[in-house]
């Protein structure tokens, strides 16, 4: 399978794109200034920024390619609209905010957890260089907990992805943390997620837990 990889150059893109080319993809780097050219690509994967994700996915979409992207800082709006082009051209859009399987975990761990001790708080900590807070890791797990639970963001030179979920009850605490140290850790999610990709409906699914069930 050949696979266009936006952010190729990127701190994410040069962990992964050896990666995908060891587990036998054709990779087809995309960093500023490049153009995509569609001949025989099947599927694009996007880890660049907020203001040129969207365009990036536009792009694919309107050439028959199915899009796996790990950019986050969508607005409602903006997702709604690629929703509908993605049915439109009957290809999936896979968002997903955390391709570490630990973390998505985490997240799983954290919805149980909130139905029992209902008092909680999020605190994510990410390298200084990204650009959306809270992270969409953050309020994934926030959605899934559906408590409503405080986010605090950290930024700071030295980390890669951080978080942890803090419930509270009388007498106790549990923490629910999970670190990501090496960029190196989301190979496994992507690999998932190419692997099972035709198995998503057109449009938008959200998060690499839709995979792990």
């Amino acid at each position: 399978m050949t696979v266009a990889f936006f952010g190729s150059r990127g701190k994410v893109g040069r962990e992964l794109c050896p990666g995908l080319e060891r587990a036998g993809y054709e990779v087809v780097g995309i960093d500023i200034g490049d153009s995509l050219d569609p001949n025989g690509v099947e599927t694009m994967i996007d880890f660049t920024q907020p203001d040129v994700v969207e365009t990036n996915v536009v792009e694919s979409l309107r050439n028959g390619i199915a899009c796996i992207v790990g950019t986050t800082g969508f607005t409602a709006e903006q997702l709604e609209r690629l929703d509908v082009l993605a049915k439109e051209a009957g290809k999936p859009f896979f968002l997903v905010p955390n391709f570490a399987i630990g973390a998505v975990l985490m997240m799983r761990f954290a919805a149980e957890a909130a139905r029992h001790l209902p008092r909680a708080e999020i605190v994510e900590l990410h390298n200084e260089a990204k650009k959306d807070a809270p992270s969409g890791t953050a309020l994934a797990t926030a959605k899934v907990m559906g408590t409503a639970p405080e986010i605090h963001s950290v930024r700071l030179p030295g980390l890669v992805a951080h978080q942890e979920v803090l419930l509270g009850g009388v007498g106790q605490l549990l923490t629910i943390r999970h670190d990501t140290f090496a960029r190196e850790a989301f190979l496994p999610g992507v690999l998932l997620a190419l692997e099972k990709l035709d198995t998503l409906p057109p449009g938008l699914t959200v998060g690499l837990d839709a995979l792990l069930r």
